[in-house]
């Protein structure tokens, strides 16, 4: 008998981390890397408690670009820096999960369509604040 491949279950939540630091008037653009950073932290809390009517727990993925590059995972939320477009990684995530409850967080239009074709289902940035 072949073995079953694992496959997880859990709700992925993809965080378009430029778009929603970008809809938060708090002075964002002063320092770009240490407002993602905030958002990191922030996001820990849905893998913990579950997301938009999914329970706990949830894998969170958030992906950066540009100043934010480089900033580190935690034990809870997973940062993936895009070598180029923000958008193309977060398309290549969801792409490659196609068995998984995919949420993806963004008010990008044009992302939202991608994303949508591919399965996935998406939320505006103020459900994670």
């Amino acid at each position: 008998m072949a073995a079953t491949p694992s496959v997880n279950l859990e709700p992925v939540v993809i965080v378009d981390a430029a778009n929603v630091v970008g809809s938060r008037p708090d002075g964002w653009w002063r320092d770009r890397r240490a407002a993602n950073i905030r958002l990191r932290d922030e996001l820990g809390e849905v893998a913990l408690l579950g997301f938009d009517s999914e329970p706990p727990p949830c894998e969170v993925v958030m992906v950066v670009e540009g100043h934010a590059r480089g900033i580190d995972s935690t034990s809870t939320v997973a940062v993936v820096s895009a070598p180029a477009s923000g958008d193309d990684t977060i398309v290549e995530i969801v792409a490659t999960q196609p068995h998984r409850k995919r949420i993806v967080v963004t008010s990008d239009r044009e992302l939202i369509g991608r994303v949508h074709a591919l399965g996935a289902k998406t939320v505006g940035p103020r459900t994670v604040y």
